[in-house]
């Protein structure tokens, strides 16, 4: 494999092809990444019944204030120790917190109705 360094100073290829091949093994990795995502993002997912289910039976509100404050203030800290944007990666753990609290949602509305 070729790997460039997160710098892009002084890159120099031999040849369109050695290019060619670079972007499409940075193109394969990324496709392995994004797999491994979906199967986290799937994992952190499946928690929600068992949070909704310890939520309900503790008298918790789906939405917990400080838990998310917590989590932003970690999320803050990540970024900039690794040089990401705050912004971005603050939505991206708000959009993965609301897919959590919809799913907890559900949870609870069915154990309402039964079916837990």
């Amino acid at each position: 494999m070729i790997f460039l360094s997160k710098s892009f100073e002084g890159i120099s290829f031999k040849d369109k092809k050695e290019a060619e091949l670079l972007l499409k093994e940075c193109r394969d990795r990324i496709d392995e990444i994004d797999n491994e995502l979906f199967d986290l993002i799937s994992q952190r997912t499946s928690l929600a019944k068992d949070i909704a289910l310890c939520k309900e039976y503790i008298g918790m509100p789906i939405y917990d204030k400080s838990r998310e404050e917590d989590i932003h203030k970690k999320i803050e800290k990540f970024s900039e120790e690794n040089g990401l944007d705050v912004d971005i990666v603050n939505q991206i753990v708000d959009m993965l917190t609301i897919l959590n609290k919809n799913e907890q949602k559900e949870i609870l509305r069915r154990n309402v109705n039964g079916q837990y």
